[in-house]
């Protein structure tokens, strides 16, 4: 008897980083065909939730895979299609947007969908964590808050496209002077903290905004958040903090950073000032708000030999383990073509 061919479904934005997306779409599927998948697409539309929408809908069709390929925005919603979901189909990414955090994190390939793509044929992956903020709205990078954060709803979408993270620097320089620090509540795992914040960042991978050491000990799959929190103001100490970000993530010791490990974490202002919440760079509601880190919830298609050791709680053991199994689906595959 055939064996049944796995099936995949590409889920691609046609208007990401200069529309390279429509130019390959044809090859990428046949990479896909050559891997041993029953391959198709979908080409999202400007209607809301159209890649959420197809996401969930070949979720509950009990797909293999589903490709998310375009920005962090479009990852994002092919993840809040499948997370809530029993069944959830294996991810893989296509990067073809500007910062493209979530790829950077994964080591796969930015602006190549050909080369992309072939981070499926090895074979490798991650059981990824994912942040649940309400209870059908989910994130895959950061949660954050604050006055500097609000920058992300400043830049028109037309000079992210076109001038992607410098976009985002020159409206951050710009907002430097205006930041101020609010009174928050924040309970999380161990603890509570009560103060004055001009910033939280609760991170999952290390890659924020473009900058990887934020959360330089950010790993992938240990169901924590990073928590970091700001309590500063000062536009010189802010700009010192930036220094020491880009000086190997030397912040973390910091007396003006509170920086945590924790499964969830609850934000509630402690003033009437309206605070909202950025979710993988998009408006996601205000605070008070609740989040929790769901362990291991996606698997995605990554590529390991790539990431640090110190980003993935994986031993030695879980390596053999994961090579071993590898090394059975090679065989099995090529049983199953004789």
């Amino acid at each position: 008897m055939e064996k049944t061919k796995k099936r995949a479904r590409l889920i691609y934005n046609p208007t990401s980083g200069q529309e390279i997306m429509k130019k390959n779409v044809g090859e990428v599927l046949n990479i896909l065909e050559g891997y041993g998948y029953e391959a198709s697409a979908f080409q999202t539309t400007p209607e809301p939730n159209s890649a959420r929408d197809e996401a969930k809908r070949v979720a509950q069709d009990h797909f293999d895979l589903v490709i998310a390929a375009g920005g962090d925005g479009t990852i994002n919603e092919v993840v809040n299609g499948i997370a809530p979901l029993e069944h959830r189909p294996k991810m893989a990414i296509i990067p073809t947007g500007t910062t493209n955090d979530f790829a950077r994190a994964l080591k796969i390939p930015r602006g190549n969908p050909i080369e992309a793509a072939k981070i499926i044929g090895k074979n490798q992956t991650i059981a990824m964590d994912i942040g649940q903020a309400r209870e059908d709205v989910y994130f895959i990078n950061i949660a954050a808050a604050g006055s500097f954060t609000e920058l992300t709803y400043s830049v028109p979408s037309q000079l992210k496209t076109m001038f992607g993270y410098l976009a985002y620097l020159a409206k951050g320089v710009e907002l430097l002077p205006s930041i101020r620090t609010v009174p928050v509540r924040i309970t999380y795992e161990n603890g509570v903290f009560e103060g004055d914040v001009s910033m939280i960042f609760a991170a999952i991978t290390n890659s924020v905004g473009g900058f990887e050491q934020i959360a330089p000990d950010a790993k992938l799959d240990d169901g924590k958040f990073t928590l970091i929190l700001v309590k500063t103001a000062n536009l010189i100490e802010i700009l010192h903090l930036i220094r020491l970000v880009l000086d190997g993530g030397k912040h973390i010791g910091d007396k003006r950073i509170e920086y945590i490990k924790t499964d969830f974490l609850k934000i509630e202002p402690l003033s009437d000032s309206r605070m909202m919440i950025n979710l993988d760079g998009e408006y996601g509601g205000d605070a008070p708000i609740k989040l929790r880190n769901l362990k291991n919830h996606i698997t995605f298609f990554a590529n390991t030999d790539e990431i640090s050791d110190d980003a993935l709680v994986w031993n030695q053991e879980d390596r053999e383990l994961e090579e071993m199994a590898q090394k059975f689906s090679k065989e099995v595959d090529g049983l199953d073509n004789h």
